[in-house]
């Protein structure tokens, strides 16, 4: 039975060496920033239509994270792949077989995940704050404003949590296509859409995503039934619900 620091080694070395690693974290950086960037300018240059609500209650730090809208999704794919690639290629049951303790599988995984997806989030944040708020002219502010080196460090916790929440689908789910079925649509649609629906905004308040968009606001909307604080605890309760729900169904079926 291979101890915990051998296998925590060895799932480093699988996820680090995969192209596709490289490949989704850099989308995940370049889009965030970029759409991020873009969209700074363009508020900037649309911001005499803007009207008097909408520029009292405007955030200039959330506006220049507006990329994590798509940059999430590369995230996701990343996380996925970290645990579908080995069902994919049959190589979980050389895994299982070296490493029969779940626990220390799943945990060494989310350890790398967190190892590799933090670093890259800290740097996306930062960038797409300095590049967004010199793009917004002069409706920016700046990272010694209250709240605001706050928001930038959330948005990078932020990023992580999701990843690692992703990680915990793909453990459930195991298959990649099937976890990027699930997730894929949730972000990008679902809870964009539930989130504007009478009836069930409430519920999709606590959504992962809309909790994280509430972690990295400095100025509070006038619907905001949370701060950003709740905001992480609603993200993290997520998280634990998520690789809980992989642990169990991980360490009842064989691979």
């Amino acid at each position: 039975m291979a101890n915990s620091g051998a296998v925590l080694l060895s799932e480093w070395t699988k996820v680090r060496t995969v192209r596709s690693t490289v490949i989704t974290l850099a989308i995940t950086f370049v889009v965030t920033v970029g759409l991020g960037a873009g969209i700074s300018a363009l508020t900037n240059s649309q911001w005499h239509t803007m009207s008097p609500t909408d520029r009292a209650t405007f955030d200039a730090t959330s506006t220049s994270f507006s990329g994590i809208l798509l940059g999430q999704l590369a995230l996701i794919v990343f996380a996925v792949l970290v645990v579908g690639n080995e069902y994919s290629t049959g190589m979980i049951r050389t895994t299982l077989s070296a490493v029969p303790r779940r626990w220390t599988l799943l945990l060494s995984k989310a350890a790398v995940v967190l190892a590799l997806v933090l670093p890259v989030a800290l740097v996306t944040s930062f960038t797409a704050f300095f590049i967004g708020q010199a793009l917004l002219g002069s409706h920016s502010t700046s990272l010694g404003a209250p709240h605001v080196l706050r928001a930038v460090l959330a948005m990078a916790v932020y990023m992580t949590l999701l990843a690692e929440l992703s990680l915990g689908v793909a453990f459930m789910l195991r298959k990649p296509v099937a976890s990027l079925g699930l997730l894929m649509p949730f972000f990008f649609l679902i809870s964009p859409i539930l989130g504007n629906v009478p009836k069930v905004k409430t519920v999709a308040r606590y959504f992962p995503d809309r909790a994280g968009q509430q972690m990295v606001q400095v100025v509070a909307g006038t619907n905001s039934p949370y701060g950003p604080v709740e905001g992480f605890f609603v993200c993290l309760a997520w998280v634990a619900v998520c690789l809980a729900g992989g642990y169990l169904l991980l360490r009842q079926r064989d691979a």
